[in-house]
């Protein structure tokens, strides 16, 4: 985040971040990509004992009661030694821990949010299904009430820190004879209720996070384990795609950013042709072209962030967020291909971790929700927020500031 756009507290908690980011071990790294570590455990167990996790989350709970700018700037420092570390940094304690916060009992706050965030319990929020993951309302595991509980039979698959979660946010469909928006029930799952969890996936990047698949064979859940309404899992849904969505934005940009560095420092020191190679045009440019895409997705995400602590209407909230997963995870995808492109050869080599960082990167753009639905969301909510301004506003008409604005028929729309 922009260090001129910080307060002096601001800059403190960057800083915490940044230590915390320099605490993890480099074999610890190169253990997770090498799958030998399956869940960061221990980096969530640091983060708990920092006071780094749940920034957001009210004081009595164990966080900081902090905003969106704040949770963003972590967010960013999180990620530099790794995409990973953030994604489960941020599923536990961001996702899980803020819908119990605000649709779950206070039993369940203590229960679950309170050692979470000291780092003695992880979580996993579970959404996507074998048949699809952006159907989410067409989901296919069931809940069937049996006095004070209900049974679970399903599965959900590529769920971020699966392996090593104590407990799982589920959701399920209570009826199934329902409209799909309305059919669905959000749960508090522990794994010792008799979830299988199956660690199985031969992931390109983003590696030791986790990510596993969920079988549910007559899990009984009690009620009271129940988040907002029964069939009322789309008003914990939304919500969630706040902290979803803007939080891998604002991670991708940290995890990112060692590309750039690296690249940046490679091109003053390799020379050809008899100077640095920073001195040809052809690599600068491409180094000005990755600053200002970090530089702009920055900017995106501040701006996004403050937007949500001011509490813009959930409207255009839902817009923003889409258009900053969308764009961001695209600038640093450019980014790190920019990167690996100035150091040739050895950028496509393991003697710098550029290949890892591409290889991490690309779940950016699939994860949470994919670029293509987060298109959906923006041209719908503009839509809607362009009729409004048509119907309320005192903004001046452009369309007949032209010659010919009232030439008869021309403006044909049929």
């Amino acid at each position: 985040m922009f260090d001129f756009l910080l307060t002096p507290e601001q800059l403190a908690l960057r800083d915490e971040a940044r230590e915390m980011a320099k605490w993890v071990p480099r074999q610890y790294i190169l253990d997770m990509d090498a799958d030998k570590i399956k869940f960061p455990k221990e980096f969530l167990q640091e983060c708990g004992r920092r006071n780094l996790l749940g920034l957001r989350l009210p004081k009595k709970y164990g966080g900081r009661g902090l905003g969106w700018v704040e949770d963003t700037l972590v967010a960013e420092e999180i990620c530099v030694p790794g995409y990973a570390f953030g994604c489960v940094w941020g599923v536990g304690a961001d996702i899980v821990c803020d819908a119990i916060v605000n649709f779950g009992s206070e039993e369940l706050k203590e229960k679950y949010v309170v050692p979470l965030l000291k780092g003695e319990k992880f979580a996993a929020e579970c959404l996507t299904e074998p048949r699809g993951g952006s159907d989410f309302f067409g989901a296919t595991t069931t809940a069937v009430e049996d006095g004070d509980y209900y049974i679970l039979n399903g599965q959900k698959r590529f769920i971020v820190g699966g392996e090593g979660a104590d407990f799982f946010l589920v959701y399920a469909k209570t009826d199934p004879q329902g409209p799909p928006h309305k059919s669905m029930t959000c749960f508090i799952v522990d794994r010792d209720a008799g979830v299988k969890v199956e660690y199985l996936y031969g992931l390109m990047g983003c590696r030791g996070g986790g990510t596993a698949r969920l079988v549910f064979e007559d899990v009984r859940v009690p009620k009271s384990n129940i988040l907002g309404q029964v069939n009322g899992a789309a008003e914990v849904f939304y919500p969630m795609m706040i902290p979803e969505r803007l939080g891998t934005a604002a991670m991708t940009i940290g995890a990112v950013r060692p590309a750039l560095e690296i690249a940046t420092d490679y091109t003053t020191k390799r020379k050809a042709f008899g100077t640095k190679i920073k001195n040809f045009q052809a690599v600068s440019f491409k180094i000005a072209e990755a600053v200002t895409k970090l530089d702009t997705s920055r900017a995106m995400i501040y701006c996004t962030a403050r937007a949500i602590d001011a509490g813009v209407h959930p409207s255009r909230a839902r817009r923003l967020v889409s258009e900053a997963k969308k764009f961001v995870t695209e600038q640093c995808w450019d980014v790190v291909n920019l990167c690996m492109q100035v150091m040739g050869g050895i950028g496509y080599t393991d003697v710098y971790p550029i290949e890892k960082i591409l290889r991490d990167m690309r779940l950016s753009m699939i994860w949470v929700g994919t670029n293509e639905i987060m298109s959906l969301i923006t041209q719908h909510e503009w839509y809607k927020e362009r009729q409004n301004e048509l119907l309320n506003s005192n903004k001046r008409d452009s369309e007949y500031d032209c010659v010919n604005a009232f030439a008869e028929g021309e403006k044909v729309y049929e």
